[in-house]
């Protein structure tokens, strides 16, 4: 491939629901700040489609389906590009709503990262380093990089990405039910609240930090005590998630979203549970746990 020619790649990063955590930005390197804590990554996510053109100076550009402004995968591409001259293009498409708790600003940085990467020949690392600063400096969140590397329910026993944080992933094999029973929460407003940090470091303390994998059943049980115990769901968010219980099902909150997730119960609990969700008018979607997590994609990305 020529210098002068134009180049395409594209990538997908997974969305992820975050079942308990605690923050860990004590790290002097940022790469090792972020968050320990358990979650599951999604089957769906973004998807991200780079190009690149010769031009005389760098310029950047970047529209999603979101139709609106994106700051840090934006802030992702500029730092890729740097002063290589081009023209870069990025496109992202979102299969999940922004800001209901399911990772799609890391999603989003971290796709971005891996196609552009793909087009102006950086490694691996590298984009996953620019991700992982872009998200931790821009607000969207702590430790969602990491957790969207694999696959699987995952558990962040240190905090930041490669080499530095530690991750450990077990297979789950359940579908789990995702409602969203309200409008977005803005992350950066909670993480940046002296108060709510407190209450969620203590809650996690609360549930007793884990040491290694989980087994399903211990995921939904830190899930639900972290969320019970933290007490930062709104009051649609902790009326739906009673109610869900009392059907029979384990539920957590997304953090941080007015959303909630769950195991469905099985037989005809389960139709009733599924009902009384339509009934109630809720968009809601079982979603797959995969084994894989982000990665680049042969091709481009089609609408």
């Amino acid at each position: 491939m020529g210098a002068a020619e134009a180049r395409r790649a594209r990538a997908f990063a997974p969305g992820h629901l975050t079942g308990a955590f605690r923050p860990g930005t004590e790290a002097r390197d940022p790469r090792a700040r972020g968050s320990v804590g358990v979650g599951l990554v999604l089957d769906v996510g973004v998807w991200a489609s780079a190009r690149w053109h010769p031009a005389d100076r760098p310029t950047v550009t970047l529209r999603s389906d979101a139709h609106r402004p994106l700051g840090i995968s934006t802030e992702v591409a500029r730092r890729l590009l740097a002063h290589r001259p081009g023209r870069l293009h990025v496109e992202l498409r979102h299969d999940l709503p922004i800001g209901q708790g399911m990772g799609t600003s890391a999603a989003g940085a971290t796709a971005t990262a891996l196609a552009v990467a793909g087009v102006v020949g950086v490694d691996r690392p590298t984009a996953v380093a620019t991700a992982h600063l872009a998200e931790l400096f821009g607000g969207g969140g702590l430790g969602g990089v990491a957790a969207i590397l694999g696959g699987g329910l995952e558990v962040r026993l240190r905090p930041g990405i490669p080499a530095f944080g530690r991750v450990v992933r077990s297979p789950f094999p359940d579908p789990v039910l995702v409602a969203v029973v309200g409008g977005p929460i803005a992350s950066p407003r909670v993480l940046s609240s002296p108060r709510a940090l407190a209450q969620i470091s203590a809650a996690y303390a609360s549930i007793g930090a884990p040491e290694g994998r989980l087994t399903p059943d211990e995921f939904w049980a830190a899930a639900e005590q972290f969320t019970d115990r933290v007490a930062l769901a709104p009051p649609r968010v902790r009326s739906a998630l009673r109610a869900m219980r009392r059907r029979g099902a384990r539920a957590a909150q997304a953090m941080f979203g007015r959303t909630v997730f769950c195991r469905l119960p099985s037989g005809a609990r389960r139709d009733s549970l599924l009902d009384w969700v339509r009934r109630a008018g809720w968009p809601a979607v079982e979603l797959g746990v995969p084994s894989r997590g982000a990665r680049r994609l042969p091709g481009e990305l089609r609408a």
